[in-house]
């Protein structure tokens, strides 16, 4: 009996511990929880300003918060070579001055735009809200065109380029001459109103574009080194309709030193 009764204990055992070993068996392995990523160091959470150098300025975009006319650095009589006072009295006071009102009346619908530059919004114009999408584009972009036209020009200005642009321009249009030559017949070329421009492309190569109305190389992708406007309020009292003419006065007063400066900075930071 006793030995009866440990054969049957030891059966028990046997098969407790099967069903035991059975039943852990089907668990398959335990799965390992994902390790918890770092945390991402908040110099990483935000996003850099801009991936572009600035346009407006050496040293700074331009502020939409809000978006101020800026002086000029020189008497309205100062580019008589080129400009005379009262267009140029007309155009900074009466046009430029109006391009910032609008600009400014537009983002107080949308006062969330205001700590983006003007740059970024021309940039992205399809983020702005769709109501006030086409003030934006054509007098954030008169504000900005303008602001970087009175810097090209210098009372002291004109005459043949020196330094770093002088290099480049004669390795890629072949002499001063020649690109000057395209840089007019692109300007004369443009129907309507707009600008002509020599710009830096994504290539980093020099290149001669014309836009339309108000609108700024930057919307294609393009650095602008410098431009002319060539709507008729820029030259109409003195020149008329001969573009062409004041097209070629215009070298007379153009600011090299500033366009040096402007020629050294890539389209697109890497």
């Amino acid at each position: 009996m006793i030995i009866k009764f440990l054969r049957q204990q030891v059966v028990l055992f046997i098969t407790g511990a099967f069903l035991v070993s059975l039943l852990y068996a089907c668990q398959g392995e335990p799965i390992a929880e994902s390790p918890t990523p770092p945390a991402t160091p908040a110099a990483q959470d935000t996003v850099v300003a801009t991936q572009f150098p600035p346009v407006a300025y050496p040293d700074r975009e331009l502020s939409a918060s809000p978006a101020q006319l800026p002086k000029l650095l020189y008497a309205y009589d100062a580019l008589q070579k080129a400009i005379d006072a009262e267009t140029m009295k007309l155009h900074h006071d009466r046009h430029h001055a109006t391009y910032v009102e609008n600009l400014n009346e537009a983002l107080q619908k949308h006062s969330e735009l205001k700590n983006r530059s003007v740059e970024a919004m021309l940039r992205d114009l399809n983020s702005i809200p769709e109501d006030i999408r086409e003030t934006v584009r054509n007098n954030g972009g008169g504000h900005l065109n303008h602001t970087i036209f009175w810097q090209l020009m210098s009372p002291n200005g004109g005459g043949q380029p020196t330094g770093e642009i002088a290099q480049q321009i004669n390795q890629t249009f072949g002499s001063f001459d020649a690109f000057r030559k395209q840089f007019n017949e692109a300007g004369e070329g443009r129907f309507g109103s707009g600008w002509v421009w020599l710009v830096r492309n994504a290539q980093n190569q020099l290149q001669i574009v014309t836009t339309p109305n108000q609108d700024n190389p930057i919307t294609e992708g393009l650095y602008p080194i410098m431009g002319n406007d060539i709507w008729e309020h820029a030259y109409y009292l003195r020149y008329q309709n001969r573009r062409a003419e004041y097209l070629n006065n215009w070298w007379n007063v153009v600011n090299w030193s500033e366009i040096n400066t402007r020629a050294q900075v890539k389209s697109q930071q890497s």
